[in-house]
């Protein structure tokens, strides 16, 4: 049974006869975190980890009122030690393009939640990071609000067909880490609601339950207290039926303008509702009216998902054969070959006897950063180990490059060189610092056992990284690196050293093994870049990673680079294969709902491959300031060799509208629009078509 919004709905009138039998202190109880920060600290003392097991809130067990259950993500479940499933980060899988396995991988997730005792999944990120340099932008899709839409409305999907309540982060404009707690986000309508908003609507518009907010300020208030955010654009315009949580510890600062403002429950750690929230109602700061919302909204939820529960999760699916499969599966598609001259990769099982993986993330277990979205599965292959695994007749040589000349003298020695170089959780990840409030987090801080945070010096590999690419990569020819990392990477400065390039992104616990396969051509790379890669990162909106206060604009990524004519070093969107693919008989039209872009695919090389076909569309003739053209559907084919697949695209007309900030609505410009299909945001990656829409009056 599908928990869909028609579905919770019809749960109202129940909620409300439980809410007129209960006390305003139950009422608030539901509102209310059940683990106190000191529980949560003691825990991590004695060596669990943070959400080893759920987060419980509320419960009202004398009427049958479930608590909600929460467990964080997104790349698997965090619960348990050693036995749930470590997915690629969010980012790699971005890179698959591949709605049908982000909603698999989502049903996955639901069931290991359930299996550890879950109800709630708080892992649907789907900010947009203005810059790469972000450093969590490993838990989101990429730079482009519709790709982030599709892609978090099918994890959304997945995880709620399994019983579980699927939470959408963090709402909104959540793009920095180190100064995440104080810095105030500006931003004018049509940026905030084109670019910023456009995909938390489409997981509200696809049936999300649950929003948490986000720490920073937006326009003044904190996200928790964003009346604004919460109530109007959410809960009102949206129409959205479910319940909104904080972010934990810090989300809200005030009882008042938190409760007020639209939040409904405060996480993990009751500090500003409990009690407070009781004594404001009582003082008539908070009408009882508000608090009864937020009873309603958290019940009809809790009820809707609790009573369509016919399934049995046990602790064998916690880990399971299927579910590391699928993790695996992920992996290989989202392997993004950005270079390869003269068909460097792959590289020949049978002639390549001895190799050397080069650098010191070569023998890592790295599955991403060591924040609250830390997985913790019973193994993760190394790229060294999916090497040693995968041909294991061949001599495989491990150094960590610190030695150049010694690397050098390896490296014109062997068949093949691996450089697997990039980020890890120190270079990138959740950040903690103590606050000036009246938590002292110092604690939490030292048990997420890495530095993270935003990357702040650059945005390409560390200098040790470069020297070491450019003095041993041209060596050897047979040279490939291989980059770990949760966003772009600079490539310019050593791009012409190695023969290869393949992104990995952080590949989860088989990552190795996804790796290894791609570069011995058991897999043959389709993953396309969620991100554009630039020759000068001063193309990208700077960014001060420390600022109290910061002006989003309504141009980034590969968007800012088109309108500015700067060609990139790689654009949106590509991805190279071991076998090509030809596209042809392209046509394009327009219904009163939906614009069509059609066109044959033929895989037209020696091996079976995956296309992502890609949809945009233009706005030469706009008469406002608008993009290009911005993607507006894609799918990913997969073809044998001499196969051809007809791909049909469609785009909502829905999604072509600007928003009018007199109008404070959404508009349909009467013009001719163009059409591209291909397989990239390149021009010379895609055909173009147009269509004349016509705004009925």
């Amino acid at each position: 049974m599908k928990v869909d919004k028609q579905t919770r709905l019809s749960y109202t009138e129940k909620a409300k006869e439980i809410v007129d039998q209960l006390t305003l202190d139950e009422k608030v109880y539901l509102m209310s975190g059940n683990i106190t920060l000191e529980d949560m600290i003691e825990e991590l003392k004695k060596g669990k980890h943070y959400n080893e097991t759920p987060y419980e809130a509320g419960g009202i067990e004398r009427l049958g009122v479930p608590a909600m259950k929460f467990v964080d993500g997104p790349r698997g479940a965090v619960t348990g030690t050693g036995k749930t499933t470590c997915f690629p980060v969010s980012m790699s899988r971005g890179a698959t393009f591949d709605r049908d396995l982000e909603e698999r991988i989502g049903k996955a997730i639901g069931k290991e939640i359930r299996a550890s005792g879950g109800n709630l999944f708080g892992g649907v990120c789907i900010n947009l990071p203005p810059n790469p340099g972000w450093g969590r932008s490993q838990e989101t899709y990429g730079e482009e609000s519709f790709h982030l839409g599709a892609m978090g409305t099918a994890l959304t999907n997945g995880v709620q067909s399994e019983n579980v309540i699927a939470c959408v982060k963090h709402y909104a404009f959540n793009s920095m880490e180190n100064a995440r707690f104080k810095v105030n986000v500006k931003a004018d309508k049509r940026t905030e609601r084109e670019v910023y908003l456009a995909h938390f609507k489409d997981t509200i518009d696809a049936g999300a339950a649950s929003v948490m907010s986000a720490y920073n300020k937006y326009q003044g208030p904190h996200c928790g207290h964003n009346d604004y955010l919460l109530n109007q654009v959410l809960k009102e315009e949206w129409d959205f039926d479910g319940f909104v949580i904080s972010d934990f510890i810090w989300g809200i600062r005030d009882t008042v303008d938190a409760a007020n403002g639209g939040m409904d429950i405060e996480m993990n750690d009751t500090h500003r509702f409990g009690d407070k929230l009781v004594d404001a109602v009582r003082n008539g700061q908070v009408p009882e009216e508000r608090i009864n919302d937020a009873a309603v909204r958290i019940i009809r939820t809790l009820l809707a998902f609790t009573e369509a529960d016919d399934k049995e999760y046990g602790e064998e699916l916690l880990g399971s054969q299927d579910h590391i499969a699928l993790a695996l599966e992920a992996a290989e598609k989202s392997m993004t070959l950005m270079k390869n001259d003269n068909k460097t990769l792959p590289f020949s099982k049978s002639e390549t006897k001895k190799v050397a993986i080069i650098g010191k993330l070569g023998d890592q277990e790295n599955i991403g950063d060591h924040g609250s979205s830390r997985v913790y599965p019973k193994y993760v292959v190394t790229p060294l180990e999916g090497v040693k695994n995968l041909v294991p007749d061949a001599e495989v040589i491990f150094d960590d490059g610190q030695d150049v000349e010694k690397a050098k003298a390896l490296a014109s020695s062997v068949d093949a060189v691996v450089f697997v170089v990039g980020f890890n959780h120190d270079d990138e990840g959740e950040f903690i610092e103590n606050t000036s409030d009246d938590l002292d987090m110092t604690a939490i801080g030292g048990e997420f056992d890495a530095a993270g945070g935003d990357r702040k010096e650059t945005l390409g590999l560390h200098d040790d990284e470069v020297e070491l690419i450019k003095a041993v990569g041209p060596v050897n020819k047979n040279s490939v690196a291989v980059l770990i990392g949760g966003n772009m990477i600079m490539i310019e400065e050593w791009k012409k050293d190695v023969s290869a390039i393949l992104m990995a992104y952080y590949p989860g616990m088989e990552g190795g093994t996804a790796i290894a396969k791609t570069l011995f051509g058991d897999v043959n790379p389709g993953g396309k870049l969620p991100f554009v890669v630039p020759t000068d990162e001063k193309h990208l909106p700077q960014i001060d990673w420390e600022a109290e206060e910061i002006t989003y604009g309504y141009y980034h990524g590969y968007t800012k680079l088109e309108k500015e004519g700067i060609e990139p070093s790689l654009p949106y969107g590509y991805g190279l294969s071991y076998t090509t693919f030809n596209i042809s008989n392209a046509s394009f039209d327009v219904t009163r709902e939906n614009i069509f872009a059609t066109c044959d695919v033929t895989n037209t090389g020696e091996r079976e491959g995956a296309e992502v076909v890609q949809m945009y569309v233009g706005f030469s003739q706009s008469k406002i300031d608008r993009p290009v053209k911005v993607l507006r559907g894609f799918e990913r084919i997969n073809l044998l060799p001499g196969e051809t697949k007809t791909v049909e695209i469609s785009c909502p007309i829905e999604k072509v509208k600007w928003f009018n900030p007199e109008t404070n609505g959404w508009e349909l410009e009467d013009i001719d629009y163009e059409v591209y299909i291909g397989n990239s945001s390149a021009n010379k990656d895609l055909i173009q078509g147009k269509v004349t829409l016509l705004v009925t009056k």
